[in-house]
């Protein structure tokens, strides 16, 4: 059931879905996460009713928020990234709302909720101004804040610097693949960063992805000026962002 002052946030991922609801005043979870496979294939209509089990399993009868690994414009996916290319062009607040039966949900992109949560709960909480978030794993993922306000879809992961696109530059992926210390991916990573603060000049970036949780190991070595974080909130952020989504009405 919903609760005053909760929310609930769900998290596609390409290998799980996970839930739960929020409390909006701490940005912690209220339960245990509930977590389901991705179905496989990732296609709408297979990961709807994915998501409609675990809102059910959750108890959960109040709105919903939802983020996709994916550009989200108007609720249409415009990209799809470790997920069913036929999400490409689909209405996904429609698909959602049917299926957990015409209830209002929002979608939006998984790197952006994570910045919203990361501002308002994280790492850069006591920040104002710009905030950068970049999440580094198979790819890079990117939200952009400005006094908390949420510029989406900017998938900066794709901004060639020096030639190369960001994610083949330094996704986490690339250190894994090519066998870099932590120092040689760190020499990258500068690079990239860098080029990122040059053109939108953040008063804090904010690192985040599972490689994140090695923080000490790299962050130290960068060489960029703007002061770099590690996310606080990791693998809760985008239930917590896709919660503060559907509670504050963001329409991406």
């Amino acid at each position: 059931m919903s609760a005053r002052g909760q929310a609930f946030g769900i998290d596609i991922g390409g290998s799980g879905v996970k839930g739960a609801a929020v409390d909006l005043a701490t940005g912690e979870l209220v339960h245990e996460r509930v977590k389901i496979a991705t179905p496989q294939p990732s296609t709408p209509a297979a990961v709807a009713a994915a998501v409609a089990e675990l809102v059910a399993e959750a108890a959960w009868d109040g709105p919903v928020g939802v983020t996709l690994p994916a550009v989200v414009l108007g609720g249409v996916a415009r990209t799809a990234a470790n997920i069913d290319k036929d999400w490409i062009g689909t209405d996904t607040r429609a698909l959602f709302s049917e299926a957990l039966g015409g209830r209002a949900v929002t979608v939006l992109n998984d790197a952006d909720a994570a910045g919203l949560a990361e501002d308002r709960y994280g790492a850069a909480k006591d920040f104002d101004g710009l905030v950068l978030l970049l999440t580094f794993g198979t790819g890079i993922g990117s939200a952009l804040l400005y006094h908390g306000t949420l510029v989406p879809n900017t998938e900066l992961g794709h901004l060639e610097i020096g030639g190369i696109e960001t994610e083949h530059r330094a996704a986490a992926s690339i250190k894994d693949r090519d066998g870099l210390s932590y120092p040689q991916w760190a020499a990258e990573v500068s690079t990239v960063l860098i080029g990122l603060e040059n053109l939108f000049w953040p008063d804090i970036i904010v690192a985040g992805g599972g490689i994140s949780r090695d923080a000490d190991q790299w962050i130290p070595l960068l060489t960029n000026r703007t002061p770099v974080l590690p996310a606080h909130l990791r693998n809760t952020a985008g239930i917590v962002g896709a919660a503060m989504a559907i509670a504050s009405g963001l329409l991406p």
